[in-house]
C-alpha cells in the first residue's frame, strides 16, 4: 500500500510541473475620448458690434460743401476785382455755373474760375437777379482786396446837359465845373443829349478803368473844345 501511495504522489508531481503557468494580463485601461470637433466654440471672425445706445464714429470726414452761382434770366460780367469799379475781364452767360472759391467781406460778390481758364479767377455780383446761388456763402474764405479800382472820369464839355445809359448817369453841362466832370464805373454806355428834342444819341463810350473820355459834341452836332487842365 505505501509504495501505491507513494507512485500516485509522484505522478501528480509530475502533471503539476509539465502544466504551463497562465500569466496575468495587464489590466486594460479604458482609452481617453477626444474633444469631438463639433463641441470646440468658434472664435468670433470679427469684433461684435457696438451697443445700440453708442454713436459709432464716422468711416471719414465730410468733405466741405460745394457752392456754386450760376447765371440765370440774362448774362453775368465777371470782374477783376469784388465792385462794379473794376473792369469786365469775361461773362458768365446764361445758364453757365461756376464753382465759388471765396467771398467778399459783404459777401456780396463770388470769386470764380473764368469759364475755359480755370487758374484765372474773377468776381461776380450775387445781389443782382441774374445770379443764382447754390450753397452756404458763409462756409467760403473771405478775401480782402489790396489791389483797388483805378477812377474813370466822362467829361462834358458842351453846355448842354448830357445823360449816360444805363444809369440814367447826369452829365451836367461846362458850366457847372467841375461837376461836368463825372467818375463812372467801367462799362459800355450811351451818351444822350437832353436838352435837344428827343435827346439824341451824341457819343457811345466804352469805358475802362483809367479812362478819361470828353463829350464835344452836343444834339445840335455843335462842337466844342475842353479847357485844359
Amino acid at each position: 500500500m505505501l509504495s501505491r501511495f507513494k507512485s500516485l504522489l509522484l505522478v501528480s508531481l509530475l502533471l503539476t510541473a509539465c502544466a504551463p503557468r497562465a500569466v496575468p494580463s495587464a489590466p486594460v485601461q479604458a482609452a481617453t475620448p477626444s474633444t469631438p470637433v463639433s463641441t470646440v466654440a468658434a472664435l468670433p471672425s470679427s469684433t461684435p458690434a457696438a451697443p445700440a445706445d453708442l454713436t459709432p464714429l464716422p468711416s471719414s470726414t465730410p468733405t466741405t460743401q460745394s457752392i456754386s452761382v450760376s447765371a440765370v434770366k440774362g448774362n453775368l460780367y465777371i470782374r477783376r476785382g469784388p465792385s462794379v469799379a473794376y473792369n469786365s475781364v469775361a461773362v458768365l452767360y446764361d445758364g453757365q455755373s461756376a464753382q465759388a472759391q471765396a467771398r467778399d467781406v459783404l459777401s456780396n460778390w463770388l470769386q470764380i474760375p473764368i469759364p475755359g481758364s480755370s487758374a484765372v479767377l474773377g468776381w461776380v455780383s450775387i445781389q443782382t437777379v441774374y445770379s443764382s446761388v447754390n450753397g452756404d456763402v458763409s462756409k467760403l474764405p473771405e478775401i480782402q482786396p489790396t489791389d483797388w479800382p483805378v477812377p474813370a472820369f466822362v467829361r462834358n464839355c458842351t453846355e448842354h446837359d448830357m445823360a449816360a445809359e444805363p444809369g440814367g448817369i447826369l452829365l451836367p453841362s461846362i458850366n457847372n465845373f467841375p461837376a461836368n466832370d463825372v467818375r463812372i464805373n467801367p462799362g459800355t454806355y450811351r451818351v444822350y443829349d437832353t436838352d435837344v428834342e428827343g435827346s439824341p444819341e451824341v457819343l457811345k463810350v466804352d469805358l475802362r478803368e483809367g479812362s478819361a473820355i470828353d463829350v464835344r459834341i452836343n444834339g445840335d452836332g455843335e462842337s466844342h473844345k475842353c479847357p485844359e487842365p
